[in-house]
Parts: structure tokens; sequence; C-alpha cells
């Protein structure tokens, strides 16, 4: 494996216009901009030179934005075809760290949204996407250290091991260990944290159709497969996320109901846990934790169970977002310190540099894990008159994220 500091044969800029990225344009889209001018300028880009890669792989982002996933993805593979190296330069000018991300193809939740947390900064972000057509290159750019941004799913679990065996010998410190990212399937985090001091996380099981549809004629009761409960269940397809195809299943009918609307031929099932707080609602929190130490992202407040940041309506209410304020400004001393010993274990069983965390609390007081992965997006995109808590909040986030990777660096440098 060869490194250079242009890697030209890679970094083929095509028309010499530089690539607008995931992270600027999902803050126009969240910011209500319409895309679709950009989109067309993008199309007439790639007619004009047919070897503008950053041109297809920015409308292919835009199509993603646009909830038009096939396209989107089809898009992406033009431009993978034409170059697998994609560039973007520290905002600062001169790069104070050159990092090197490991991507795989696939929708925005299929790595690691990286450019959000480097936005801004002195950190340079060379984007490598590999695949089994996409063989990892025999020269590289010149890196500081190299990230494995890919998120785990069933697809890349191949790709996963063979970075695995490359991560051993690479020639740079290598952050969020592929063969560590490769246990984090549903079930597969519920082993490691079995038994894991002020810890819930019910077992998800793996179920195919068949299995469910027994359980819809009163062939086989939920219970036999779902050694720590019964009805009322979750159920989500595998490989889901954000909630796609995520219900709750109160009765047998309800899994008939729920089969007759899906055509996935695998789920998972896990007991549902009630985690509503004293004064009836459900608050979900994302958490961040880089280099073991936990950082907040947000808190979400709903009526409903299903909770995510979007659909809990925070901005229409200033009761949620001053909830929300205490909750980031009293984090270390409140959230952090109740749940140390949980989040040290996590830490510790996942083995992951940065990691993100979709979390409750129980009646009890535990730690009720969702999900944890690496490919949550961490962001500063909310607008700040409505807010203004949070970017000195997400600040500090980004800080912390710019301060593993200096230190891995230098433990680079110290080889």
């Amino acid at each position: 494996m060869n490194l250079s500091a242009t890697a030209e044969h890679l970094d083929n800029g095509g028309d010499g216009e530089s690539l607008m990225g995931l992270a600027t344009l999902m803050t126009m889209a969240y910011s209500g901009i319409d895309l679709a001018p950009l989109g067309v300028k993008m199309i007439e880009r790639a007619t004009r030179n047919p070897e503008d890669a950053n041109a297809r792989m920015d409308l292919a982002t835009i199509m993603h934005l646009d909830f038009a996933p096939d396209l989107a993805l089809d898009i992406q593979a033009q431009a993978l075809r034409i170059r697998q190296l994609y560039h973007l330069p520290a905002a600062a000018g001169t790069a104070g760290i050159r990092l090197l991300a490991i991507m795989a193809p696939g929708t925005l939740m299929a790595n690691a949204p990286l450019e959000f947390l480097v936005e801004g900064s002195d950190v340079a972000l060379d984007m490598l996407y590999i695949s089994a057509d996409l063989p990892v290159p025999e020269t590289l750019p010149e890196h500081d250290l190299m990230f494995v941004a890919i998120n785990e799913r069933d697809e890349v679990h191949p790709l996963l091991a063979q970075l695995a065996t490359l991560a051993k010998d690479w020639p740079r410190p290598v952050l969020n260990a592929p063969e560590r990212i490769a246990l984090l399937s549903r079930d597969g985090t519920c082993s490691l944290l079995k038994s894991a001091p002020g810890i819930v996380m019910p077992s998800s099981v793996r179920v195919d159709r068949q299995t469910l549809e027994k359980v819809s004629r009163k062939e086989l009761a939920i219970a036999a497969l779902l050694a720590d409960g019964d009805f009322p269940a979750l159920v989500r397809p595998v490989g889901s996320h954000a909630g796609q195809g995520l219900a709750k299943l109160d009765d047998r009918s309800a899994v008939e109901n729920y089969l007759q609307g899906r055509a996935d031929d695998a789920f998972y099932i896990t007991r549902f846990v009630d985690y509503r707080g004293a004064d009836g609602m459900f608050h979900k929190y994302r958490i961040v934790l880089i280099d073991g130490r936990p950082y907040a992202c947000h808190m979400a407040i709903s009526r409903h169970w299903m909770v995510h940041y979007l659909n809990a309506g925070m901005e229409r209410s200033a009761a949620k977002r001053a909830e929300e304020a205490r909750f980031m400004t009293g984090f270390d001393e409140g959230f952090a310190r109740r749940h140390q010993d949980a989040l040290r274990a996590i830490h510790a069983r996942v083995g992951l540099d940065y990691l993100v965390i979709d979390c409750a609390e129980t009646p009890a007081g535990d730690l009720l894990v969702f999900e944890i992965d690496s490919g949550a997006v961490v962001h500063a995109m909310d607008p700040v008159d409505v807010f203004p808590y949070k970017q000195a909040q997400m600040r500090k986030v980004f800080r912390a994220f710019r301060e593993m990777l200096a230190k891995a660096a230098e433990r680079g440098l110290s080889r």
C-alpha cells in the first residue's frame, strides 16, 4: 500500500468544481431551501462533462434528500464508476489533520456522516468508497489517520472483515475498528450489553416472515420467541433505521395486519418497554461517546412512544425546548453521572472510539438502550433563533471529536 500526497489518479476533479458534500446539502434542505434548481445545475454539469464525478455525487445526495432512493443509488453508482475518492478541504485553509474515511455505497445512513463533525474546522476529509466491485486502491492519499465510517448492516460484513485484515498493517492509526462495527447488529448489541450494570436492552430476536405468520395464525406464541417478554412487542425489518417499518404489536391480529403491509422477509422483534416519565411523556435521548466520554446531542419529548426529533414537535413547544436546554446544561452532573456505570460499560464492551446511543430512562432509573451505531447524524443544523442553546453544546461535541483525532494522530507520530 502506497501513500501519495495528491493521489491524482484517484481524485480527478473532472471540470474542477469542488464537491459540496452532505453537510452543506442537508443543511440547505433542513433550512427549507428547494434543492431542485441545484439538482438541475448538477445534471447540466454532468452532461457537459461526463467525468465530473463531484456533480454526480452531489446529485445523488440531492436525490436522497428528495426521497428518491433508487435514483440516488443509481447516480451514486455512476459517480463511483468514475472515481472512488472524494475530497472536502479544511475550512481553515491549511489542514491541521488529514482524515481518510472508508465508506461504502448506499443511502445516507450507510456511513457515519463525518462531514458534520469536521465542518468549519482544520480537518481535511477524504472519503474513499469501497465495495466488492471497488477494492481498496494500491495508492491512497496521504493521511494522518483512517476512520472506518461504514455503518453495520448485513451486506457490509464481508467489507468489514476485509478491512479488519488490512487494518492490522495500516500505515496510520485506525479509528473505529471494523471488527467492532460488525458486532452492532440489533441482536449483536443485545449480546454485547447483556447483564451490563444499569442497562436495560430487551433481547432483539431475528425471525423470518414465516415465523411471524405462525404467530399470527396462533401456531406459535410470541413468548416462545421472546425469552424476556410477550405482547406488546416491537417489530421492524432487518436493516431498518430511523423508525422505518417499526410498529408496536399489541396482539396476534396486529401481527397479521403488519405483515399485510410489508414485503420484507426478515424482522427483529423485541419486547416493548413503557418508558413514560412521571409527566406522562416519552423522553428519548441521543448521546455520543467520543473516546469514551459522553456528550448530549438532543432530547426529544413526545406523547407517543415512537419518538424522533423530527416528529416530536420540539420547534413548536417552548416548554419542550426549555427542558432540552436544562438537560444539556446539566448533562455532566445529571444524566451522565446517573448513568456513568452504564456508559462506561457501553464504551468498554462495544470498543469503538466514536459511537452514538439512542436511549431513554426507565421508570426505575436504568438506561434503556434502543440502538447503538456510528452512523446516526450528529449536527448543528437547528435554527439558532429557535434553539439558541444548541450551538454551544454541539461546538463542544465537535471540539471533542477534533481532540480525539489529534490524540490519535499524535500516537501515529510516536510510533
